[in-house]
């Protein structure tokens, strides 16, 4: 038998493989499948979606009126602008650390990689509080650098770049995150092919590995920028709660709820979920473009 016969001989017990799982998944009875959907809808009805509409409920309960007045507040409006601030510094150069470690975690082999990766997911194991007080451990005023930004007059806690930092620290696993096994499942037989045909390294990234990951990398961006709107632990460490300067709208809406004033904590805290629901569509409408470029390059799958 010869190496053409073999291979066709494993695909087709391949082939039959697949049919006969299916064929078992497909045969599952009924009360299973109603009572896991159950469970599953149930859960997420419970945990989610009651407590979400609670917010919007909390927001207008005293009137359109009360909500236009609690997010035009000066002290709300600042607390938005200073959280799109941190976000849109934040989330580029999450984007640039998360192609730059990418492409060198699947791309390369060398002496530390694995440490790296390791490195990647400390913010995800590390209480974000934790990493607020690594930032006053360095720029606080007995930290390591206190005294030389104190000498300088350089400020970096209780101030837009302590906020900043803590953002960045705690967001930049997620587009790493979505992007390395991305790229290390397509492998590098694309970006080969170009570079035989006479591509430069930057020619193969715009033409050959960016449209590859474009969507991977998307929704790692959709998360990032959730993440930084929406963090609170570090930010609150740092940020030295000044009111109209250094709060966010998470911290803003803290300092609403303990003051009692729950319409106007429930309206700004509705911006928030807002920004979750928008975050759960764009998540969705990703994962279905992905889907379905998938399907159309490789029908086998």
């Amino acid at each position: 038998m010869d190496g053409g016969e073999i291979m066709a001989g494993a695909a087709t017990s391949l082939t039959r493989f697949n049919a006969s799982a299916s064929a078992k998944t497909l045969t599952e009875p009924r009360w299973v499948q109603r009572i896991a959907i159950g469970v599953a809808l149930a859960f997420l009805g419970l945990f989610l979606v009651v407590p979400l509409l609670s917010v919007f409920v909390n927001a207008f309960s005293k009137g359109a009126g009360v909500f236009a007045r609690a997010i035009v507040d000066p002290i709300a409006l600042s607390a938005i602008k200073l959280t799109l601030l941190t976000a849109v510094i934040a989330v580029p150069a999450n984007l640039v650390f998360g192609l730059a470690a990418s492409w060198s975690i699947a791309r390369f082999r060398f002496p530390g990689r694995n440490f790296l990766i390791t490195l990647i997911d400390l913010p995800f194991s590390v209480s974000p509080v934790i990493s607020g007080m690594v930032f006053v451990l360095m720029f606080g005023a007995q930290g390591w650098f206190g005294s030389w930004l104190g000498d300088h007059g350089i400020k970096i806690l209780f101030a837009v770049p302590g906020i900043v930092l803590a953002t960045i620290f705690v967001t930049f696993p997620f587009v790493a995150r979505e992007v390395i096994p991305l790229m290390q499942s397509q492998g590098t037989d694309e970006e080969e092919a170009a570079f035989v045909l006479g591509a430069s390294g930057w020619q193969m990234f715009w033409r050959v590995t960016l449209p590859n990951i474009k969507w991977g990398l998307l929704y790692g961006i959709i998360l990032c920028n959730a993440r930084a709107m929406g963090e609170f632990g570090a930010v609150s460490v740092v940020s030295g709660h000044i009111r109209g300067r250094t709060n966010t709208i998470p911290l803003h809406v803290e300092i609403l709820y303990n003051e009692y004033n729950f319409a106007a904590a429930f309206a700004v805290a509705s911006l928030l979920a807002l920004l979750a629901l928008v975050t759960l569509v764009a998540k969705t409408w990703v994962e279905w473009r992905f889907r379905s470029e998938t399907s159309a390059r490789h029908p086998e799958l």
